[in-house]
């Protein structure tokens, strides 16, 4: 069974280097024998990783090392992840590969807007694009300005960003009359959950077709799976690594097509191979073989995580379900807030909407989200209307869950 041998390739890699070779003391790599050996190995979380820090992950010499990334550490102690040569290269090919699924050619112009330095976005869309033969404009984050004018001065026809920065370039061009003078024709957005209103404003406003792209730090970066032609389900390069569907609760593998979290172990990485490591994103199998014809599986568009969500008088809340609930409102954009308060002894939510209606048309869509919390989610939030434009945007990330009780 190739897929198996495959595994235990990536196992005695892996086993080279201290971590794992702790990890899985007492195990051997023939041991594993079949799947559900395999599925019986230990999960690798992220609090692994930290408590390794800063180079406990490595599984080569450390002159094998030619560079590094790191996860924000906003949370905790940061993830450091070490690379070899292959390693890099991989990446890139894999990011070679998501722009050529997304119909993207030599002939692009790609301005890239994600982070450099640590952080893997904006190094791992160039790379991608550089070896695909395209023209790489490294902008980086932030400068809206600069960014607008590179885009008309340049002919930019990709944009690679987050979706969050995406919205605000094209809320900036839009209102700025600038729609004309641009030459978009894709936007390859990653590193956040996004939902179909926020995607239909985006591909409106810029007059672009928007590809999903999934990656983590942890295991190379962006790039490790796209959407195709098809807009419905995100390919992932199996040939680099393997996934499966958990559920986050009791760690089973769930049956194909239902939701649950899903967890990848690498199988070429050098530097700092991965078993099973469980990314917390929630998603499901798409089975059957696409309509693209290309020949790798498919997952769902990532729904949320299962670790951010919040607790509020016993009710469990997941961004996604209020990103899903508040799409299905007429008059609500794409935009939301949520503050969760405990005041006189009781949790308060207040969820904060953008909305282009006024006055009493806006108090009339206030009393609608609230009876739809109510009767979806048997919770009872306050309701606020906010203009277009007055909740927060971001260069990078979004957040939308305040927690203020702790």
């Amino acid at each position: 069974m190739q897929v198996l041998d495959d595994l235990k390739k990536a196992m005695s890699r892996a086993m080279r280097g201290d971590f794992y070779k702790t990890r899985l003391k007492g195990i051997d790599v023939e041991d594993i024998k079949s799947m559900d050996d395999f599925i019986n190995l230990p999960f690798t979380d992220k609090d692994d990783l930290r408590n390794a820090y800063p180079l406990g992950l490595l599984a080569v010499p450390d002159e094998d090392i030619v560079r590094i990334h790191s996860s924000s550490g906003t949370t905790g102690v940061p993830v450091i992840i070490p690379y070899t040569s292959k390693d890099v290269h991989d990446w890139a090919l894999m990011f070679k590969r998501c722009y050529e699924t997304a119909g993207i050619t030599n002939q692009d112009r790609i301005q890239i807007t994600p982070g450099y330095g640590l952080w893997t976005a904006g190094i791992g869309f160039q790379a991608g694009c550089e070896l695909l033969g395209a023209m790489a404009i490294p902008m980086g984050p932030g400068n809206t300005d600069k960014q607008i004018e590179m885009m008309i001065d340049l002919k930019s026809t990709v944009l690679g960003s987050t979706s969050s920065y995406a919205l605000l370039l094209a809320e900036e061009i839009d209102k700025r009359g600038l729609r004309n003078q641009i030459h978009l024709r894709k936007g390859v957005i990653g590193s956040e959950r996004w939902g179909e209103k926020m995607r239909a404003r985006i591909a409106a406003q810029l007059g672009v077709e928007l590809y999903d792209i999934y990656g983590l730090t942890e295991v190379y970066g962006p790039g490790i799976g796209i959407n195709c032609e098809m807009q419905s389900a995100m390919h992932m390069w199996t040939d680099y690594f393997h996934y499966e569907i958990i559920d986050p609760q009791t760690g089973k593998l769930v049956p194909e097509g239902e939701v649950g979290e899903l967890v990848i172990t690498t199988l070429q990485k050098e530097g700092a191979p991965l078993l099973r490591y469980r990314t917390h994103d929630l998603t499901r199998s798409v089975p059957g073989k696409c309509e693209c014809g290309l020949d790798f599986p498919r997952i769902d568009a990532i729904l949320g995580r299962s670790d951010d969500m919040v607790k509020v008088r016993g009710v469990i809340i997941y961004p996604s379900s209020v990103d899903e609930l508040l799409s299905t409102i007429d008059g609500v954009s794409s935009e939301y807030q949520i503050m969760i308060d405990h005041l006189n002894g009781r949790d308060i939510m207040t969820l904060f909407f953008e909305t282009d209606l006024e006055g009493a048309s806006a108090s009339k869509l206030e009393a609608v989200v609230v009876n739809a919390f109510k009767d979806k989610v048997n919770l009872t939030p306050i309701a606020k209307a906010v203009a277009i434009g007055d909740l927060p945007r971001s260069e990078k990330k979004t957040t939308r869950v305040f927690d203020n009780r702790y």
